[in-house]
């Protein structure tokens, strides 16, 4: 009885704990992997601001294996549509974001 008990014990335990702990190692996996992920160069080419997007050509986005290209890409934060103008030198990190390709970080290079 008395071994069944600490079984029972030890499993519960476990049952409880591992979760958490699996949770605290995910999340510090994922900000480590979001931390990695390198700024690729750009060129603004245009600006939609009524559909939220802006046209850039720019070089490799090895986070996406993705090589140099123009593309159309919708913006995280509409408010980036205001400070930057077609011609602008940018770093960027673009991430698909329910399925589309969006940009997440802006920088504009002075």
């Amino acid at each position: 009885m008395r071994k069944n008990l600490t079984l029972t014990t030890l499993f519960v335990g476990l049952s409880l704990g591992l979760p958490a702990w699996a949770g605290i190692q995910h999340a510090t996996y994922v900000k480590t992997a979001a931390q990695t992920v390198s700024l690729s160069d750009g060129v603004v080419k245009k600006i939609d601001k009524a559909q939220g997007k802006l046209t850039i050509k720019h070089g490799p986005l090895e986070n996406l294996d993705m090589p140099g290209m123009t593309m159309v890409f919708r913006v995280q934060d509409a408010g980036w549509l205001d400070q930057v103008k077609p011609g602008d030198t940018i770093r960027f990190q673009a991430e698909r974001v329910n399925g589309v390709l969006a940009v997440t970080r802006l920088e504009i290079v002075q």
